[in-house]
Formats: C-alpha cells, sequence, structure tokens
C-alpha cells in the first residue's frame, strides 16, 4: 500500500469505498422491482470491476464493442450484451467465436445487420438472439416507437438464423434534461415507448419476451415502469460532472478523479494543470451549476476554463492559495470516455492506495 503522494500525475483514482456503494445502491434500486440489471461495463472497461457488479446482483452485462466482449468473455464472464450494430464480415467472423464460447446477444435497427447476423446463426446451427432498437427521443439509431418498429420487428423475425428476442433503447436524450420533471418523463417515456410498442407486436403476431432500457440518469424512475425487464446503466458506478449536474450524484458518489498537479501559476489567479484532453478527453459540454471544464474536489473556488491535449487551464474565482505543486483531484466531465485514456487506475481508500486495476478493454473500440 501507498500513499497518494507516491503516485506520478495524472493519475486515475477509484475511491473504493464509494465504487462498492454505487455498487450496491443500485442494485437495491432494482431488486424489488424484479427487472434484471445489465450494466454496461464500458464506463470501466474493467473485468475486475464487472465481477463486482456481477457478485452484487447483476445478471449479465452490456457491452459497446466486440472489443470489449472479447475481454470481458475472457475473463470469464458469459453473458453479455453487445449494443451496437455489427456490420461486415471481419465482425461477424469475431461475433462467432464468442458466441461459441459465452451466451452473446446484439443489436440492430435495419434488416441489413440482421442478415448478417442470421448468416452466423445459420452457421453455428442456433439463432442470434437479437434486440431491436428503438429511438425514444435521442435520434441516434433505431426506427421510432409504434408502428415503424413493428414493420421492422417483423421484416427482421422473418431473417433465417435470428431470434427476435425484445426490444431495446438508450434515452440518452435525459441528458438534456432542464429539471427533475422533465427527466421524470422521458425515463417513464422511455420504458412506456418500448413495453406499448412490444404490445403491438403481439398484436401482429410476435410475442417478444425483453424490453432493455436505461441509462444511469433514468435508471431508477424506468425500472418501475410495469413491463420492463432490464435496465443497462453505466455511469452510475462513477458517476461525474453531468451526474451531479441531472441531480442523480454529488461529489461524494462521483468515485473516480484525476489526480493532477498545479505545474504553473502565470498571473495572481491563472493556474495550469498537468492533465488536459488526453487524461479527460474533451466529450461533454459546460453548464450550472457546476460550470467549467471539470470539478475540483473540495476546492469549488477553482474553476476549470479550458482544456488542450497536456494542459487544463483555470482561474481562481475567491483568495485562495493555489501554489505550483498542489495536487488536486478532479471529476472528469464524462467519465467513460476519461477511463479510457488510462491502462491503470488505483484503487484507493481513504487516502491509501491499496490496489491497481487494469482497464483491460481500454482502447477496443472495434
Amino acid at each position: 500500500m501507498n500513499a497518494l503522494t507516491d503516485l506520478d500525475t495524472p493519475s486515475l483514482l477509484i475511491d473504493l469505498g464509494v465504487l462498492a456503494r454505487n455498487i450496491a445502491e443500485m442494485a437495491e434500486v432494482v431488486r424489488p422491482t424484479g427487472v434484471r440489471l445489465r450494466p454496461h461495463t464500458k464506463t470501466h472497461k474493467s473485468p475486475e470491476i464487472a465481477r463486482m457488479q456481477l457478485a452484487a446482483g447483476a445478471r449479465g452485462i452490456t457491452v459497446a464493442k466486440l472489443g470489449e466482449a472479447e475481454v470481458m468473455v475472457g475473463a470469464g464472464i458469459d453473458d453479455v450484451l453487445v449494443a451496437y450494430p455489427l456490420v461486415g464480415e471481419v465482425k461477424l467472423t469475431r461475433l462467432r467465436a464468442l458466441m461459441e464460447r459465452a451466451q452473446i446477444r446484439t443489436t440492430t435497427d435495419s434488416v441489413e445487420v440482421a442478415e448478417g447476423l442470421g448468416r452466423v446463426g445459420l452457421g453455428l446451427g442456433r439463432d442470434v438472439e437479437v434486440l431491436v432498437e428503438v429511438d425514444t427521443g435521442l435520434h441516434r439509431v433505431g426506427r421510432a416507437p409504434g408502428a415503424p418498429t413493428v414493420e421492422l420487428v417483423q421484416q427482421v423475425a422473418r431473417v433465417p438464423g435470428v431470434d427476435v428476442v425484445g426490444l431495446l433503447t438508450h434515452a440518452g436524450h435525459a441528458y438534456r434534461s432542464a429539471d427533475d420533471e422533465e427527466l421524470r418523463v422521458a425515463a417513464e417515456r422511455e420504458g412506456l415507448d418500448l413495453v406499448e410498442t412490444a404490445a403491438a407486436c403481439a398484436r401482429a403476431g410476435i410475442e417478444l419476451r425483453e424490453i432493455s432500457v436505461g441509462s444511469t440518469p433514468t435508471a431508477r424512475i424506468v425500472a418501475g415502469v410495469p413491463g420492463v425487464t432490464e435496465v443497462r446503466p453505466g455511469t452510475y458506478v462513477f458517476n461525474d460532472v453531468q451526474q451531479m449536474r441531472l441531480g442523480v450524484a454529488t461529489e461524494a458518489t462521483c468515485a473516480a478523479r484525476v489526480l493532477a498537479t498545479v505545474v504553473a501559476h502565470p498571473t495572481s489567479d491563472r493556474f495550469v494543470l498537468d492533465a488536459g484532453t488526453k487524461a479527460f478527453t474533451s466529450d461533454g459540454g459546460d453548464g450550472p451549476p457546476f460550470p467549467g471544464r471539470s470539478v475540483v474536489v473540495g476546492r469549488p473556488e477553482l474553476r476549470l476554463d479550458f482544456m488542450n491535449e497536456e494542459h487544463t487551464v483555470g482561474h481562481r474565482t475567491a483568495d485562495d492559495d493555489v501554489q505550483i505543486g498542489d495536487r488536486v483531484e478532479v471529476i472528469p466531465l464524462h467519465v467513460c470516455s476519461c477511463v479510457n485514456m488510462f491502462d491503470v487506475a488505483y484503487g484507493v481508500r481513504d487516502g491509501v492506495v491499496e490496489r491497481e486495476i487494469a482497464i483491460e478493454a481500454r482502447g477496443r473500440m472495434r
């Protein structure tokens, strides 16, 4: 075990106590609803943390890319949803290899993608389980709820080698909610849109058994919508400034921080940290009630104005004795992309480094 002062900067820190409480809290939220928790591991990209989530009651995991699935399955995790359209023979070959080792589901919002998945299923001699993605407001992938999705489900269900098991959505538009009420409405609508669309599919002769929803801001609400079968929050495991702005996290529940050093203080109010977009990334927008490019833990008078590759430039908003050599912990705007910048995180408890946590799926973008 080592003191934080022994770490070089920038370093990614994970507060082990906060991490454990976040994992337990989401499991407890979901448990009485009877809805399965299938956390999205793109946030932490760590088999060690995925195993913690499974031990707390999660029923399988979600990944964004096949590379993440390969890491997780290689670590012994055998129930994985790949929530991304898989296009091209290279990816389909990799999917087949994974399906020979673990229970794998995936998603589609087109017949073209389904036809590729069907070839994999026919080659294996068993259907590929597929969830059809629905656009409930993010306007990224998926058709609109109702008739457009019902039509697509009917088309995909006719593809040999594919088993349409349910519907899936990601309510990323909930991040734009202006207040608690707007967030609640978005979360409830996320669930109802899928439940109602599934009912329309049943009337058309196709019974679906999975309704998969959820983002960290909406999970605690949408889990209570009757008919929902699983939720897939990811960011909750660490939390970040975006969650703080939405009121679903606080500084105390943010488990991931970047340890950085003040390396310049060129004017009386301006200071510079040794971590920039190559540590935090540039993802995430500024906005109240936490303005700036991130939040400095315990020092609200320090505001981070902008980032370059290797620098973060900030200023003091009040009297503060910031000095060259000071070390600060910074909560990122968007923790998922930040974690992907590090090969290893340091698990910390009460200011002491207990262990290293490998970010084994870091960079697995294919």
